[in-house]
């Protein structure tokens, strides 16, 4: 028996907080990251391994709402999987050593880049909206990468700041990487997609350091985590991923995906709020983030809001 429709305001009700709670993944980097009087910083824990963890409680939650004949297998997954697995790496490092707001605005440019794969990789018809979009976006990443690029550092400084840069830019060109495989397999149950995209990051990231650092390192690296820790990761898995995805799906089944990319819009204007009520000296605005910030959420509210004749594209929520 399918489950019922929301009323209209129990659906933007649903997508207010999931988008809510998608911001707060910047609250518990930084709870993970920081010296705070939780104690979660000890021992230091490096982004990877919060993905890892992140994305194993949130896809074991996940699984709790997939049903038997959800349960389907096909070749691209793989290559969905991998693409996630990577978009979560890059996002949660840039988000983690970085500025909060420079990483979600420049991960936020996927819908952007979508844009420019339909039309040059899939040869779908450009579309006078969505270029206008990309444009806007586009100069409000130059903004963030060119404002916020390190020059007064010393040389190693420099490269180790810019790389965090690049890390929240190619988080949000290899995101929409994933959108475009979620698109692929959109009649497949969205709860099992993202359970297997959280899943597979981590056994992703786990064969990676088995790979790099052998058995013993890929031990110490899973061992790691104290038990305040773990309890803290599955509440982040919980809370931040598999929660408000729940909620997505929920409202979009009675608020079209024009207005559910709007409604979800607060999420990155959140996400570094968070962030500063924690590590203010780190996460204080400057000039270029607010700038090119501002234009890209405009882009995105520009891309989002339908036009009069044609129906956008179903928004995919933030990693």
């Amino acid at each position: 028996m399918p489950a019922a429709v929301p009323s209209a305001a129990a659906a933007r009700t649903y997508l207010v907080l999931a988008a809510v709670l998608w911001s707060l993944g910047s609250l518990f980097m930084r709870l993970l990251g920081h010296p705070t009087a939780l104690g979660l910083d000890d021992p230091r824990l490096s982004p990877l391994q919060i993905a890892f963890y992140r994305g194993l409680f949130g896809g074991l939650v996940l699984l709790l709402f997939v049903r038997r004949r959800d349960l389907v297998f096909r070749p691209v997954m793989a290559g969905m999987v991998v693409t996630f697995a990577v978009m979560s790496a890059l996002y949660l490092s840039a988000l983690g050593l970085g500025p909060a707001g420079n990483a979600i605005f420049l991960q936020n440019t996927a819908p952007l880049w979508v844009t420019v794969f339909t039309v040059y990789v899939l040869g779908e018809p450009a579309d006078r909206r969505g270029w206008q979009a990309v444009l806007l976006g586009a100069a409000g990443a130059a903004v963030i990468v060119a404002g916020s690029w390190p020059r007064d550092l010393p040389p190693a400084d420099q490269q180790a700041q810019g790389l965090i840069l690049v890390m929240g830019l190619g988080s949000g060109v290899v995101y929409a990487g994933v959108v475009l495989f979620l698109r692929s397999l959109r009649d497949v149950s969205p709860a099992w997609l993202v359970a297997l995209n959280l899943l597979g990051t981590a056994a992703t990231l786990g064969l990676y350091v088995l790979i790099a650092d052998g058995p013993a390192g890929c031990r110490d690296w899973v061992s790691a985590p104290s038990g305040r820790q773990l309890a803290a990761l599955a509440v982040y898995g919980t809370v931040q991923m598999a929660v408000p995805y729940w909620l997505f799906t929920r409202g979009l089944r009675a608020v079209s995906p024009q207005e559910a990319g709007i409604i979800t819009l607060i999420e990155p204007l959140l996400n570094p709020l968070w962030a500063y009520l924690i590590t203010p000296d780190q996460d204080t605005p400057t000039g270029p983030m607010l700038v090119g910030g501002g234009l890209i959420l405009a882009a995105l509210v520009w891309r989002y809001v339908p036009a009069r004749t044609g129906a956008g594209r179903r928004p995919v929520g933030p990693p």
